[in-house]
């Protein structure tokens, strides 16, 4: 076997907060060859970014501290300094060494890109400051090189884009510089934390795309960090899953994919959602990641675990390696190790009931709502005197149609208005133009103070549940509040029962109703968001993003909680969301919206299986397939949208559509209906008469 670029062996980092020692990275151990992309897979808090920044010594301190293990950045043929010319441990070096390793030899891509980039440099400054540092290059030889570099990774316009600062980038750009700021050194390892989860799916194929091209003309290794199975089936040649800061299994790609072999692994693969899951209920894993300062004695997975026996709970699991795993194959479990005894599974896990008869009862229903030709405009003031000089057409004339007991679900790109859809049926921004009906009851034209009895029939769950509740205020009060607000509920005792009740409900415990907002996980924090909104009786709940920030276990609970809440209460919802899996196993019809218009409309089933819009089936392309042999039919869509305050002539998205004609850059397309109710905007397509 050839020499690896990198050796991480028994790797220990601790931090020490509040007395507890709490052990982020306990004995992990894995290797990179040249050439070759380590997927590190986990749920959020299991140490898969600490471990990165362990690797490169910029573990927060004085809390953070290394205590134990190796990392081994071997010899490369390049020239290298006399300090870096042996196979040196990283965590021997001195510091000063250490800055020829950092952005030279391994440069890291970090998670957000708007917070780790400086804003009050230029774009052009900051990516030259590693050329500075590495390569020697200044002045009108590094302004070239850093031109070179933002085409490279596919930033149009790039010697203009050089003077601009971060905040006048998209997220797909600014993430685009982060990786062109990694490359400046010319690394031999890019350890990439997390680099497309802010991203839009077209934008991530964009971004994986680069990063493949990239690996393969520089030759150099990648470490992946990540949680989105569908990006490792894509990216990775070798997979190691990461829980509780250990790995607790390593294989090949196409094994792993094949046949994971952990409990914890094969439970993330059942609590994917998906078409094919529509009628069951997902697969959770059930509690969460255990606190990293608990001193484990057995298997830290045990609590959660479907094959779980008492040996589990007294034994440590050794490292395995299955006959069937692959040269670089291992599991950390009892079950595949000959010298334990088995036992019996102390949980029985429950059989995900098939449900086709719950569904069938809120399949049906009178229209609850019905936006028509619905115009949000902001205007931009200029001049002296603030006069309009233009709107920002965030959305500009959807019609969209909700029955009772119902999910709709309406997707797109971010910035392309389906958040402000959603404020503007709650009339939390008022319209500038169309109608909006619930339940027979026109909303646009009322006051503020006749639109207060019907707020309890409208509510909304956030994308982020933490920046939507008051810090201050703990659970009970955070629930009780809408009812007070509404006259629901009754008296205080009958509220408080309500509230337990409610919680009950959404599967939390009443006894922490007395806790604040900060004491709870992401998964919890948005439940109790959902139990603030069923408070007030509604029969529509707009969900905006409700599960993009959540890990797919979590995720999976909260989908089946507001599956269960439509079988029960015949709630409808208006699900604003950008992942596609989501939309196939929760929705019943499906808008795409694309620049403040929605581009097709229909079924579920239809739209996923048939879509019909250009835009559609650059969604859709760009989604990773689980199956690592299936190779992209389609190129992703290039580009990014445009601005909605000046967006192009005729169909908005003919600059970036493949098979755009002349008709296209004139005339906005009118309706196509194919099919009973699947409809689209696009000349491929006859018109309808009247259009």
């Amino acid at each position: 076997m050839n020499t690896p670029l990198l050796e991480v062996e028994s790797l220990r980092t601790v931090f020490h907060t509040g007395g507890a020692t709490v052990r982020a990275v306990d004995g992990v151990s894995f290797e990179i060859a040249r050439g070759e992309t380590l997927a590190l897979l986990g749920e959020s808090g299991c140490g898969k970014s600490m471990t990165a920044l362990s690797i490169l010594r910029l573990t927060p301190e004085p809390a953070g501290r290394i205590v134990g293990g190796a990392v081994r950045l071997h010899r490369h043929s390049h020239n290298l300094s006399h300090s870096l010319s042996h196979n040196n441990d990283l965590l021997a070096l001195p510091e000063v060494a250490m800055r020829d390793v950092r952005g030279k030899r391994i440069a890291m891509i970090f998670q957000e890109p708007m917070t780790s980039l400086n804003p009050v440099l230029t774009v052009g400054q900051q990516i030259e400051e590693s050329l500075v540092r590495h390569l020697g290059l200044r002045g009108e030889a590094a302004r070239k090189r850093v031109v070179e570099l933002l085409d490279a990774v596919g930033i149009p316009d790039p010697a203009r884009r050089y003077t601009e600062y971060p905040h006048q980038l998209s997220g797909g750009m600014k993430q685009r510089v982060m990786i062109a700021m990694a490359l400046a050194g010319e690394p031999e390892l890019l350890i990439a934390d997390e680099p497309t989860t802010a991203l839009d799916v077209t934008i991530q194929a964009q971004v994986l795309e680069l990063m493949r091209q990239l690996q393969k003309d520089t030759g150099m290794a990648i470490l992946l960090i990540t949680h989105d199975l569908g990006v490792v089936a894509e990216m990775a040649d070798r997979v190691a899953v990461m829980y509780a800061g250990q790995i607790v299994e390593t294989a090949d790609r196409d094994n792993f994919f094949r046949a994971p072999k952990h409990p914890y692994s094969q439970k993330l693969f059942e609590s994917l959602p998906g078409m094919d899951k529509r009628d069951r209920r997902l697969a959770v894993i059930r509690g969460s990641v255990p606190s990293l300062a608990t001193e484990f004695r057995g298997c830290r997975f045990t609590p959660r675990c479907d094959f779980a026996w008492q040996t589990c709970h007294d034994a440590a699991p050794n490292w395995i390696r299955p006959a069937e795993g692959g040269q670089s194959g291992g599991v950390l479990c009892h079950l595949y190790d000959d010298a334990v005894q088995k036992g019996e599974p102390e949980y029985k896990a429950e059989v995900s009931p098939s449900v086709p008869e719950q569904r069938a009862l809120t399949a049906a229903g009178e229209t609850l709502l019905r936006v028509e030709a619905l115009q949000v405009f902001f205007p931009i003031h200029k001049g002296l005197f603030k006069r309009v000089a233009q709107n920002v057409r965030a959305v500009d004339g959807i019609d969209l149609n909700i029955p009772a007991g119902r999910t709709v679900a309406l997707v797109g790109e971010s910035g392309c208005g389906k958040t402000t859809v959603g404020k503007g049926i709650l009339q939390l921004t008022r319209p500038t133009g169309g109608r909006v009906r619930f339940d027979g009851i026109e909303l646009t034209s009322m006051s503020m103070r006749q639109l207060r009895p019907h707020r309890g029939d409208i509510q909304i769950i956030f994308q982020d549940p933490f920046s939507s509740m008051n810090p201050r205020m703990m659970v009970a009060a955070i629930i009780e509040e809408g009812m007070i607000t509404q006259g629901k509920g009754g008296n205080a005792s009958a509220r408080a029962a309500r509230v337990d009740e409610l919680l009950r409900q959404v599967g939390l415990s009443p006894e922490i109703k007395h806790r604040y907002p900060h004491e709870f996980s992401g998964g919890q924090r948005q439940r109790i968001c959902i139990a603030r909104a069923l408070a007030v009786e509604p029969k529509l709940i707009i969900c905006d993003e409700p599960t993009s920030a959540l890990d797919v276990s979590v995720q999976a609970q909260i989908l089946n909680l507001l599956k269960d809440l439509q079988d029960q209460l015949g709630l409808a919802y208006l699900f604003i969301t950008h992942n596609l899996s989501v939309v196939e196993y929760l929705a019943h019809e499906v808008a795409v919206m694309y620049l403040g218009r929605i581009v097709e409309q229909g079924t579920v089933e239809d739209v996923m299986r048939n879509p019909l819009h250009p835009y559609t089936h650059a969604l859709l392309a760009a989604v990773p397939s689980l199956d690592p042999e299936s190779v992209r039919q389609v190129r992703p869509v290039q580009g990014e949208m445009p601005s909605p305050v000046t967006p192009p002539s005729g169909c908005h998205f003919h600059p970036r559509c493949p098979h755009v004609m002349p008709r296209c850059r004139v005339e906005y397309p009118g309706v196509s209906t194919v099919g009973d109710v699947h409809t689209t905007r696009c000349f491929l397509y006859p018109q309808d008469s009247g259009e």
